[in-house]
Parts: C-alpha cells; sequence; structure tokens
C-alpha cells in the first residue's frame, strides 16, 4: 500500500514540474515584460533596475529554478495589466470559481448519480427514457447558450434571479465567500445550474452504461441463479462493480468544472479565476495566463492523485495487480 502511494505522489509531482516548465516557457518567451511594466519614457538605469529585480539577466535554468521555487513559496510574479502581485489576483477571484465549481459538482451528484442509476437498472421505464430524451439537451446545447436562455427566463421573464455578479460576500479574512448572505446564494443558483448542465448529462449516460454492461455478466447472472432479489443484485453487487469508472470520473468532472468555468463566468459577469483568465487573454497578461494555466493543472493532478489513492480502498485488487 505505502509502495502505491509513494508511486503515485511521485508521479503527480514529476508531472506538476513538467507543467511548472511549460508554464515558464510561456513567461519567457511570449511578451516583454520590461515594455508592460514600465512606461515608454523609462530611463537605461529604470529598465536595469527592473531587470535586475525580476532576474531577466540569467540564464534560462536559473529563471526557471528561481520561478519553481517562487511557485512553492507562493511568488507568481507581478501581473502585466495591473501591476499587482498575481498571487493577490488568483487569491482574490479563487473563493468565488471554487465555490461555483463545488455547487455545481453537488447539482451533478445529486441529480446525475441517482438519474443513472435509475436509468440503469429500469432501462425500459418511462421515466429513464424521459431522462435520456432529456439528456440529450444537456450534451448538445452549448454552455453559453443554455446561460443565455437561463438569464431570460429566470431574470429577465420572471425575475427571480439576478444575472450576473456574486451577490453579497462577506470577508472572513482569508476567504470572500457569498454563501453566507441571501444575495450570494441568488447570485449562485443559475451559474451553478449552467455549469452543471452537461456534467449531470454526461454522468447519467455514464451510469447507464456501466450498469447496463455489468448487468451483462457473469456473476450477475449466477447473482440471479442464487435467487437473489434484483434489489440486492443491482444495488449491492452490480453498483458496487461500477464505483471504480464512476468515481474516476467525477473526479475528473470536478477538474473539468473548475477549469472550464471559463464561460460561465463569462456568461454571468462571475468574478472568478475564469473571467481573470479571459480579461488576461484579451490583455496579452503572460504571467497570469501562465500561472492560470499551471494552477488548473495542479488542480487536475491533485484529484487525479485523490482518486488514485482511493482505489485500494474500493477494491483491494487493484494492489495486486501492481
Amino acid at each position: 500500500m505505502l509502495r502505491y502511494f509513494a508511486s503515485r505522489t511521485f508521479q503527480a509531482v514529476i508531472v506538476l514540474f513538467i507543467i511548472s516548465l511549460i508554464g515558464f516557457a510561456l513567461v519567457a518567451n511570449l511578451g516583454d515584460p520590461l515594455a508592460a511594466l514600465l512606461s515608454p519614457d523609462a530611463t537605461e538605469a529604470q529598465r536595469a533596475e527592473l531587470a535586475a529585480s525580476l532576474n531577466l539577466n540569467a540564464s534560462f535554468a536559473e529563471r526557471f529554478l528561481s520561478f519553481f521555487g517562487g511557485l512553492w513559496r507562493g511568488d507568481f510574479g507581478i501581473s502585466y495589466r495591473t501591476h499587482e502581485p498575481v498571487a493577490h489576483l488568483i487569491w482574490d477571484r479563487l473563493p468565488a470559481t471554487i465555490e461555483l465549481a463545488f455547487a455545481s459538482l453537488i447539482l451533478t451528484l445529486v441529480i446525475g448519480i441517482p438519474a443513472g442509476v435509475h436509468c440503469g437498472v429500469h432501462p425500459k421505464s418511462m421515466l429513464s427514457r424521459a431522462i435520456m430524451f432529456s439528456s440529450i439537451i444537456g450534451v448538445t446545447l452549448p454552455t453559453f447558450v443554455a446561460g443565455i436562455l437561463l438569464i431570460l427566463v429566470f431574470a429577465v421573464k420572471l425575475a427571480w434571479l439576478p444575472s450576473f455578479g456574486r451577490g453579497g460576500v462577506v470577508d472572513l479574512g482569508f476567504w470572500k465567500t457569498g454563501l453566507l448572505t441571501a444575495s450570494g446564494w441568488r447570485a449562485l443558483i443559475l451559474p451553478a445550474i449552467t455549469l452543471s448542465l452537461f456534467q449531470v448529462t454526461f454522468i447519467i449516460r455514464m451510469i447507464r452504461t456501466q450498469l447496463l454492461e455489468v448487468g451483462q455478466t457473469e456473476y450477475i447472472r449466477f447473482a440471479r441463479a442464487r435467487g437473489l432479489t434484483e434489489s440486492r443484485v443491482w444495488y449491492l453487487h452490480a453498483l458496487k462493480n461500477t464505483l471504480l469508472p464512476v468515481v474516476t470520473i467525477i473526479g475528473l468532472q470536478l477538474g473539468n468544472i473548475i477549469a472550464f468555468s471559463v464561460v460561465t463566468e463569462s456568461v454571468f459577469a462571475w468574478p472568478g479565476v475564469g473571467l481573470l483568465f479571459l480579461q488576461s487573454i484579451q490583455s496579452a497578461d503572460i504571467p497570469v495566463i501562465s500561472i492560470y494555466l499551471i494552477l488548473i493543472g495542479a488542480i487536475f493532478i491533485i484529484i487525479n492523485l485523490i482518486v488514485e489513492l482511493t482505489y485500494p480502498v474500493i477494491d483491494p485488487r487493484v494492489l495486486r495487480s501492481r
């Protein structure tokens, strides 16, 4: 068990190192930090001083090691657009994105798992057919279109919910949250539904497919031959053997929710890191872009590591196959 954990952790660190190298290459080869951070009438002395402070005169390897060390210290560089520390910009926007992502994930799990199990266990029922027909909407409808339609109906026509912003937030010192205000909850509903729409339909279809495949295996037929009830066959035996792919997909979906919240945050003017990323692209703010890509890569790595470390808990046979 310990060897398995150490191996997976070591692989995660290596991948994170490679992602950091790619992010640094963006900073080192795209854009001119001196031109972005200094005024056009800056003197040569000012340019030389800034170049020395940013360690631009060092070799590529030295600059990368300094950059990688700064990542561990929380020093992500200076934004070309706002001239603020990138770490401050990211941390100021991160709570909004995380709260939106977890709200979307909760909706995905609460709706997607029961609906997927029902469609897998009772594939020919009227409810299952209705769910599968409705899921086509989530698969085919683009996220920005779904968001605009929700705004049109619930914000413009019915005036029940706000169409943009995060609502009121409470500053806890280490975290700015909208979950402690009524306006924050109201502002969260439409973006969370929009972001979870595709994820819900994906989970439903994935669980249904897994259960239908498991239902055709020999051990399920043997369980029925022993006289076990259908509920016991499905919920005790079949569902247990679909947990590995389901846990894997759920973990990756959380990473996808955070990574692809860019469109949703743009539609609803949600002040998260996704919207910051779009603003940075428009202004060619390379340090923020590179740190965002490294952050998303790190999130995927951490989630994937956690998922892989849960495999032996779900199915001890994983360790015997290594």
